[in-house]
């Protein structure tokens, strides 16, 4: 039997770098039966829903998503389509493994940067819950539950376990908020009990930001609310090459979306030179949760070998070749056992 998946190709860069991914999936062999659904910012706009009913009803027959970009407007406009998405499906888990590819030359070659950051996908300041008290004054709450953050640090704790790694650090700031991330850490704190073969830590979240950049080789996973999640992966994505180059995963109890974390960049679309790296990575670890664990690590092990021989990578990370000439590469790794 195939594995049904949703693909939402998204828009701007989104349909490029979405069929490039499907190249390659099908590559590995995995039988897979695509259910595109489109969803772009002129299909929202017209169904004036950030989220219309007909991607929720497809991933819940799928129960798995592929996702490329969607634009989201800012300051106005409505809501996030990833926002949305997570908070219908309940996909309180955003993970994303943040690594150095071989071969890719960065401000940290020197070092092994090899971190995954989970972090609580469905409250905090992204709850949207906005007020304007009087004219111009404006306050937004930040949800802090017991159910979200324990259910998060369990399932980071989990993970760390399946995957042997050696340490988690819980990320906050609670030394000002000491009532919400307080809460957040007594949970992490209760989880952490139960896993002693884990080293467990906590970090202040500005301070993190200054120690990622200056000794990204000290960690190993990194467990927060949402907010410093969203800011601090991009950080390290930073160090690596760029959200080009990242992927992720929106994990809940029932349905799973995997998804590349960069924009739409519609300056750029159209022209066949998007880096389709961060969606098809995402893929691989779409691969992984399907059980195909064999072809999600020849999938990886296919891109690294495009980037270790450096001669097909994408002008972002300093190469001159197309999408379709990248993705060329990729298959034929595949091919020959990549």
């Amino acid at each position: 039997m195939p594995h049904k998946v949703t693909l939402i190709p998204g828009d701007g860069i989104g349909p490029e770098v979405a069929v490039a991914a499907m190249r390659v999936i099908d590559a590995t062999g995995v039988d897979i039966a695509w259910e595109r659904v489109e969803l772009t910012a002129d299909i929202i706009a017209a169904h004036r829903e950030e989220l219309p009913a007909h991607v929720v009803e497809s991933i819940r027959r799928t129960r798995v998503g592929l996702k490329g970009p969607v634009t989201t407007p800012v300051a106005g406009g409505y809501t996030s389509v990833n926002v949305a998405l997570r908070k219908r499906l309940d996909l309180f888990a955003n993970v994303r493994p943040v690594r150095q590819l071989p071969g890719l030359k960065t401000r940290y070659s020197d070092v092994v940067i090899d971190m995954v950051i989970f972090r609580e996908n469905t409250e905090d300041l992204y709850a949207g819950l906005e007020h304007e008290v009087v004219a111009d004054v404006v306050t937004s709450l930040k949800v802090i539950t017991r159910t979200a953050s324990t259910r998060i640090a369990r399932h980071a704790f989990e993970y760390a376990r399946k995957m042997k790694r050696r340490r988690v650090t819980a990320v906050h700031k609670a030394n000002i908020m000491k009532l919400g991330d307080g809460l957040f850490l007594r949970c992490a704190r209760e989880v952490a009990r139960g896993f002693p073969e884990i080293e467990y830590k906590e970090l202040i979240v500005d301070n993190t930001a200054m120690q990622m950049v200056m000794r990204p080789e000290q960690f190993d996973l990194l467990l927060m609310p949402n907010l410093y999640g969203d800011i601090i992966s991009d950080l390290a994505a930073g160090l690596v090459g760029g959200l080009g180059i990242v992927p992720g995963a929106n994990v809940g109890d029932e349905y799973a979306v995997f998804e590349a974390v960069h924009g739409s960049a519609p300056d750029i679309a159209g022209k066949g030179i998007a880096n389709p790296t961060a969606i098809m990575m995402s893929g691989a670890m779409m691969l992984d949760h399907l059980g195909e664990i064999d072809a999600a690590a020849r999938l990886r092990n296919a891109v690294e070998r495009v980037y270790q021989e450096g001669h097909h990578l994408t002008g972002d990370v300093g190469g001159t070749a197309s999408t379709a000439e990248f993705t060329d590469a990729v298959v034929q790794n595949l091919a020959s056992g990549g």
